[in-house]
């Protein structure tokens, strides 16, 4: 890595500030395997995709994957980025970012993506948000040398405990998830390791049962990192 990426990592994407040396050196390894893998493509008047886009784009990918040494979500092989909320042909409607298994993208509104960088205890965060998607759907892409890396038991172990989750959304009753995760199990997911990453005292308070789940699910705990 060069110094100007460094100073981007160390002044833009707090979860690799707060690792310590050798984990900063792993991060810094897997992000060049990262960027060197995906094709980042400017959509919507982003002629240039500029080197904080790939350094920040290609850091979240490595943070939500960091409990794996090798998974690098080989079927996204491109990332488009549009500056604003886009309007998407395929739903008809318009989006701040979106999953594309049978293209093989993930697409992010670039302004969307800073605002949920913005502000890192709300709980919401659009490129944590797309990287769940498509690291959900990559453990179940036979094709493409990862898939299968979730451990069965622990996942069946977060599926009953976020079902639980799921009724309570759906009875509008109280609780710790925004409404979007209650849409399906995808979302739910998404929503969850949106504040797995952003808000995890808080979450383990709510359910610790749950967030130890996906500690187990994601080999990682960010409350290591991260002060109350």
């Amino acid at each position: 890595m060069e110094a100007s990426d460094l100073f981007i990592l160390e002044s833009k994407f707090p979860y690799f500030s707060r690792l310590s040396t050798v984990h900063k050196k792993e991060f810094c390894e897997k992000l060049e395997l990262v960027l060197t893998t995906k094709e980042f493509i400017g959509r919507g008047g982003i002629h240039m995709v500029s080197q904080e886009m790939e350094l920040l784009i290609g850091a979240t990918i490595v943070m939500v994957t960091f409990g794996w040494k090798k998974i690098k979500l080989p079927h996204f092989k491109r990332i488009l980025i549009y500056p604003n909320v886009y309007y998407s042909s395929i739903s008809k409607s318009y989006h701040k970012g979106e999953v594309n298994p049978k293209l093989g993208v993930i697409v992010v509104s670039w302004s969307s993506f800073l605002e949920g960088m913005s502000d890192e205890k709300d709980g919401v965060n659009l490129g944590i948000h797309e990287i769940a998607h498509a690291l959900k759907l990559e453990n179940l892409i036979k094709s493409n040398g990862e898939s299968d890396f979730f451990n069965p038991e622990t996942y069946r172990e977060y599926s009953r405990l976020a079902e639980k989750e799921l009724e309570i959304l759906a009875q509008n009753s109280p609780s710790f998830f925004r409404k979007e995760g209650g849409i399906n199990e995808h979302e739910f997911f998404a929503v969850a390791v949106e504040n797995f990453f952003e808000r995890p005292h808080e979450f383990f308070s709510y359910n610790p049962d749950l967030y130890g789940a996906i500690v187990r699910l994601l080999r990682q705990d960010p409350r290591v990192w991260i002060t109350k």
